[in-house]
């Protein structure tokens, strides 16, 4: 059975899918500070891989060592079909719960 994803999950794995072929850490962050506006820290963007990863709804390789990064390889990301299912479950539930919202009433107080 499909979870649902908890919003930085969903945010970090729509970053993966964008990305494609250049998801790794650095490039992940990167775009979602662009796309919310907010500084992420590596933290707040590899502990969420993290359980996407074990969760099996991404993926990770090694790439190439280049002497740009001292000898070291990136690790990158990739989407796995769960993740998408995982993506689409997280989003139809977000669909039914925004569909029909009452009007909110403010009461100055």
């Amino acid at each position: 059975m499909t979870q649902v994803l908890t919003r930085t999950e969903e945010l970090v794995l729509l970053a993966v899918w964008n990305l494609q072929d250049d998801a790794y850490g650095a490039s992940i962050r990167d775009h979602l500070s662009d796309v919310t506006g907010h500084d992420w820290s590596f933290g707040a963007v590899y502990i969420p891989l993290e359980r996407l990863v074990t969760k099996g709804y991404c993926t990770s390789y090694k790439g190439e060592a280049t002497s740009r990064r001292g000898g070291r390889r990136k690790r990158y990301f990739t989407l796995t079909r769960e993740g998408v299912a995982a993506l689409n479950t997280t989003r139809r539930i977000q669909n039914i719960l925004w569909e029909n919202l009452p009007s909110v009433v403010f009461r100055d107080g």
